[in-house]
């Protein structure tokens, strides 16, 4: 079985896939945890050996370890993880010799984070390009891949959590609320009025970038929406053509493949 680790800034997703063939292979399980890089391999394995016990698993069932992360901090302590307490040599994203497959066409490839790639990887070995890719995390990014999946650059704009963290801290009288398609968009009290906001407020920001992009470049794209919340944006965008919520971990799946024997 494969322990596949994405550290990102807010979440770190464990994902155990059951090591069969491309054709009948899945993710067992997944787990979330938020990502503290001052979190030891110690505690890591506490955690993970509950929840593996859980499920009937033991680390003994781990025989590959893949880890992306944008959090350098973190991965020390996860590479541990993988060493001391799981016996294996994790594979990690963005070292060198480790191959992607894929070329990043843009002046300085190191500026791009991990994630960014994995989600390359794994939406072009899913579907057919050009391709945008929206995920929708701490930071809400739109990558554009070529149809041989090169990274070919995109945008960066603030994640809907961030902004909504902000707009509360930044305004005394403006409350901490949760982030909910709402009924109408004109607003008819504070809290209806900041979920508006910041729901139709990303849609707008996430059409209209997509068009943005598309004026630009004439290619026919399709488009994929990933991320943390990209399922909250399900049926009201009217740019994204599908959503899939296991783009990342799919990727990591593929870049294990292509750097080990086990390409079936």
């Amino acid at each position: 079985m494969l322990l596949a680790i994405d550290a990102g800034n807010t979440n770190t997703l464990f994902a155990i896939h059951d090591g069969k063939s491309r054709s009948n292979g899945r993710w067992a399980v997944e787990w979330r945890i938020e990502t503290n890089d001052g979190r030891t391999a110690d505690e890591y394995a506490v955690w993970l050996y509950h929840l593996m016990m859980m499920q009937g698993l033991k680390f003994a069932d781990i025989s590959g370890c893949i880890i992306s992360t944008v959090v350098p901090q973190a991965l020390f302590h996860m590479r541990n993880l993988a060493r001391r307490h799981l016996e294996v040599e994790p594979l990690i994203v963005g070292e060198p010799g480790v191959k992607l497959g894929a070329k990043v066409t843009l002046a300085n490839p190191k500026e791009v984070g991990a994630d960014r790639l994995v989600n390359a990887v794994g939406a072009h070995a899913k579907y057919e390009g050009p391709l945008i890719l929206v995920d929708s995390g701490t930071a809400t990014t739109f990558d554009i891949i070529c149809k041989n999946g090169n990274f070919e650059g995109g945008i960066i704009a603030p994640g809907i959590n961030l902004s909504l963290r902000a707009l509360h801290d930044a305004a005394a009288k403006l409350p901490r609320i949760a982030i909910k398609k709402p009924d109408n968009v004109i607003g008819r009290n504070t809290v209806e009025a900041m979920q508006s906001g910041i729901f139709w407020g990303y849609i707008a920001l996430i059409d209209g970038l997509i068009d943005k992009i598309k004026a630009e470049d004439d290619r026919a794209f399709t488009v994929i929406g990933t991320g943390g919340v990209a399922s909250l944006f399900e049926g009201a965008s009217a740019r994204i053509d599908h959503y899939d919520a296991k783009l990342t971990i799919d990727g990591l799946l593929e870049i294990w493949r292509l750097n080990t024997k086990e390409n079936t």
